[in-house]
């Protein structure tokens, strides 16, 4: 266990509960709840990032057992479904009190695992599985991405080549871990930092920045929607002693806000890393370091450490090779009887080279319409936009190939302007396009916005 023995190594590490105050150092919280190390079968761990989650990762990620680390926020029926499809051996699920077939075990004070009643093995997961992470921007059930330890494990010492992690860093665990990028945040952090902060606030709430102010966080991460609400609250206006670098991931920045967290980071001595990564290569790909921020917005910048891109010539598909890529997706119990890793993995981005070395996503083979036959790339569209709007939070949508549909939540934004961009620079009549106010954006588990369900709604209006 490759992940666990590096975690272990670092004995200095301290896990606080920000919602009591209570500190664990790591040599005591991995092996509290007194497991059976060979004990082999699946876990269900609902996640809320708070302590007790992450004292069960850890001392099951010490046994042979196979652990999905999933929402705690999952809808309850999308719960029933999955459990039975999986029928897993334990479920840590704090938020219910009871599940069918299932008795609730005493762990610890803190910790309660639901454990089957007159539990069988049904299929013989294949050791290389260790780890089951949704997939990135999933609604509904989720389809599940088998990752190894050694998936991890090489993923985790990619980062760790060009993040600037000190063994005095306070890191709160802000990102879910039952994501793929909060999962690396987790693991890069604890091979390397000095105490993670376990809570379950989020970065909009007061609760967070008081939690930031008594730990003093060495480090924030988040996709481009909290980077663009942090910039609508000014936060980029003044200092945050404690702050050393920042992490995104999950999309594109649009080129004004950009140079401003290049300012930012220039005029307080910060870092910023902007990523691009999937849940199937294992975590991150690709980072771009703060003086990148001025390149292209469409830039990922380089692969990361023991990584390659390539370009399909026919389709202009981003390739990924890596030891870091998973082993395929289960979509029920006997899925994981096998682990199959590919040679590279099919990003669904399309892409190019620059001459300087710098990679640039295009855009997503499924995020393109064609309007009268006219090859369209909505996320070009949303780059534009963005751009021409002062960096305003824009989504544009697939109308059954007849039109575009543009969504923005800023009442201050005059809908004809949307439509005379998309005249002016992509020679598009306005009544093609179909602008719509919306209150709020809705964001998928991770934080994202959702795309899938507002295609969806927008297809039940067409």
């Amino acid at each position: 266990m490759k992940i666990l023995e590096n975690v272990i190594a670092n004995k200095n590490l301290l896990f606080t509960d920000a919602s009591s105050g209570a500190t664990t150092p790591i040599g005591t919280l991995y092996r509290s709840l007194g497991l059976n190390p060979v004990e082999k079968g699946l876990i269900f761990l609902y996640n809320d990032n708070q302590l007790p989650s992450i004292e069960v990762l850890l001392n099951f990620y010490g046994t042979a057992h196979a652990i999905a680390v999933l929402g705690q926020k999952l809808h309850p029926e999308f719960k029933e479904r999955l459990e039975a499809e999986y029928r897993p051996k334990y479920i840590f699920d704090p938020s219910r009190e009871e599940v069918q077939g299932y008795v609730l075990k005493e762990f610890s004070d803190s910790v309660k695992i639901f454990a089957k009643e007159n539990y069988q093995p049904e299929v013989t997961i294949d050791p290389e599985i260790k780890i089951l992470l949704s997939t990135s921007g999933t609604t509904g059930v989720p389809k599940l991405v088998k990752l190894s330890d050694e998936n991890l494990y090489q993923n985790a010492v990619s980062i760790l080549q060009y993040m600037p992690i000190e063994a005095s860093d306070v890191v709160p665990l802000n990102v879910p871990i039952n994501f793929v990028y909060g999962f690396s945040i987790f693991t890069t952090n604890c091979m390397r930092a000095g105490r993670i902060v376990c809570t379950d606030k989020d970065i909009m709430q007061k609760a967070f920045w008081d939690e930031m102010e008594e730990y003093g966080y060495s480090t924030l991460g988040g996709v481009p929607y909290l980077y663009e609400n942090l910039n609508r609250i000014g936060f980029f206006r003044k200092n945050s002693n404690s702050l050393r670098y920042m992490t995104h991931t999950g999309g594109v920045i649009n080129a004004e806000l950009r140079k401003t967290i290049f300012n930012y980071c220039h005029e307080f001595e910060k870092q910023f890393f902007a990523q691009y990564g999937q849940t199937e290569a294992g975590g991150r790909m690709a980072y771009l370091t703060t003086d990148g921020l001025l390149e292209e917005e469409t830039s990922i910048g380089t692969p990361v450490h023991g990584g390659t891109f390539q370009i399909d010539p026919e389709t202009d598909e981003l390739l990924f090779l890596h030891s870091s890529i998973s082993g395929g997706y289960a979509n029920k119990l006997e899925d994981l009887s096998t682990y199959e890793q590919p040679r590279l993995l099919h990003t669904g981005d399309t892409g190019r080279k620059g001459q300087n070395g710098l990679y640039y996503i295009t855009g997503r083979i499924k995020r393109i319409m064609k309007l009268f036959g006219i090859r369209l790339n909505l996320d070009e569209v949303e780059f534009i936009l963005k751009n021409e709007l002062d960096g305003n939070t824009v989504v544009c949508l697939n109308g059954n190939d007849k039109k575009i549909i543009v969504l923005y939540d800023n009442l201050g934004i005059d809908p004809q302007t949307i439509t005379e961009i998309i005249k002016n620079k992509l020679r598009i009549n306005p009544q093609y396009v179909r602008t719509e106010h919306i209150e709020s954006f809705p964001l998928s588990q991770n934080g994202k916005i959702n795309y899938p369900l507002l295609q969806n709604l927008q297809h039940e209006n067409i």
